[in-house]
This record gives C-alpha cells, structure tokens and sequence, in this order.
C-alpha cells in the first residue's frame, strides 16, 4: 500500500492545510473543490502559509517553491482516480460525506485507501456505503494543520491492519504523530475535550463565574494554553454544539447533553471568531 499520490477534498482550512503538509512532505496533491473559487482561497492561503515559514526562516524559498510545484488544483473529482490516498475534508454533513464516498469507491482504483478527516462521524457509517470497508479510515488532524503534530487515525469496524499501518507512515512522513483509536462517538479528543467544554458553558450559565474567570482559573490552575470558552469561540459554538448532539445520541446519556446556555448562543448566531462575537467579542 505505498502512498505516492495523494488527493484533498475540500480546500477550507482544513483542506488546504492537509493539501500543505502533504505537499512539503514530498508527495504530488491535488486539491479539489467544487468552485474555482474556493480552490483559488485555498491556494492563496497555502501561498500566505508558505511565505510565512520563510520570513521565519522555517522553509528556505527553494523548499516552499518545491512544495509549490507539488500541488496542483481541480474542480473535478475524477482526478482522484489514480491517487493512492483520498482525504476528504468537508463539511460536518453525513448524508454529504456518505454521497462522496460512494462516489469516491466507484472512481478509484481498488487499492486507493479513502480517509475522511471527519471529527465526530462514524468511519464505519461512512464505511458502509463503499465496496471496500478494508480501505475506509479516518485521518482526523488539528487545526491549523500546519502547525499541530497530532492525527487521529480512527479505525472503522472492518478497517484492515495495512490500511492503518500505510496511514499512520503517511502521517508520519508528513510530520505527525499518528496516534490511534478504534471508532466510537467523539473517537479521543472530542469524547474528552468537548464535555470539558460543555462543562465550562454550565458553569458560566449557573453563575459560577464570569468568562474571564472560567478561562483564567483553567490557564493557570491547569496551565491550559488556552481558556475553554475561548476555544469554543476558536472551535465555533455550532461545531461544539454538534459533536455534543453527536455524544448524546451516541451513548444516549444525559451526561452529554448540550448546555442551554450553548444551543442558545448558536440559535441567537452567536458562533465565536467567525461571527466576531461567541463568550468574547472579535
């Protein structure tokens, strides 16, 4: 299973800093979307991320310029059929993620793994509308994706060994940490941190403290880098609010219910950094 050609879905920031990482790594990528436009924001951003590493002399010019040339760009998702590695990297939509993959099974070659980067949807759901669940695996990376070491490898009910194993090299040639976990609701990070996160919503609507609190005690108490209701800000309410709903259905406990408090602030449109206003205002 030698990984060699790669292909993104998705040029948002996820997309686009997955397509980044893999190019410098030395593997061809293609990025696709389904607008020129969204892929032309993607390669601008990868460009900015670029020169950025080399005024901090983390890159030389002639490096960033080799990994330039290693991507190219697509609106057409028939370009993935001979790539060795498929990331998808779209919005947080099942019935979407199943449709791609369907499409994906039929287009590529046999031996093409099809990972989702997905945060909180079942690899094995998605899994099960392809006709190689072997092949199917989740490749859950961190934002900003140039900068955060960790992938999430998710393995589905029927993801092979030989998948994980080629995937985790992949990961690691790219310069990650490839740490893995079998699939369940909220796989690690978000079965862990977004209770957390939900807790410190709860705390602001009981009274307990003000935001500047909450986050201060968690920063230097825990020595957290960063507050938690800032990072839901960062993260975005409704992201939040999703994998809540997500932990909820899956384990059917109370303990994962969302806070009243979060699913006001998304109805209300209040979603963080990017509406400029979420538990602090930007």
């Amino acid at each position: 299973m030698g990984i060699n050609k790669i292909a993104v879905l998705g040029a948002g920031q996820m997309g686009n800093g997955i397509t980044q990482v893999a190019a410098c790594a030395g593997y061809q990528v293609t990025m696709i979307d389904i607008q020129q436009e969204y892929v032309d924001r993607g390669i601008a951003a990868i460009e900015k991320s670029l020169a950025k590493l080399v005024s901090k002399e983390r890159m030389t010019q002639e490096d960033a310029d080799a990994a330039r040339s290693r991507i190219s760009l697509s609106i057409d998702r028939s370009v993935c059929a001979d790539c060795d590695l498929v990331v998808e990297a779209v919005p947080e939509i099942l019935d979407l993620k199943v449709s791609i993959f369907q499409e994906l099974d039929a287009l590529c070659k046999p031996e093409t793994i099809l990972a989702s980067n997905t945060s909180s949807i079942s690899i094995s759901t998605i899994a099960e509308a392809t006709n190689r669940p072997d092949k199917v695996i989740g490749m859950h990376f961190m934002n900003p994706v140039p900068i955060m070491k960790l992938v999430e490898i998710i393995n589905g009910d029927k993801t092979s060994d030989a998948t994980n194993t080629a995937v985790v090299e992949a990961s690691q040639v790219m310069g990650k940490t490839a740490l893995s976990c079998n699939d369940f609701p909220g796989f690690v990070s978000n079965r862990i941190l977004c209770p957390m996160l939900n807790e410190a919503i709860l705390t602001l609507q009981e009274g307990v403290a003000q935001p500047e609190a909450i986050d201060g005690i968690m920063k230097l108490g825990m020595n957290h880098p960063i507050g938690p209701l800032a990072l839901c800000d960062l993260i975005g309410l409704d992201t939040v609010l999703h994998i809540m709903n997500v932990l909820h259905d899956g384990f059917g406990t109370e303990k994962y219910a969302p806070a009243p408090l979060l699913i006001e602030m998304v109805n209300d449109g209040k979603l963080g950094r990017k509406t400029g206003q979420g538990f602090f205002s930007y």
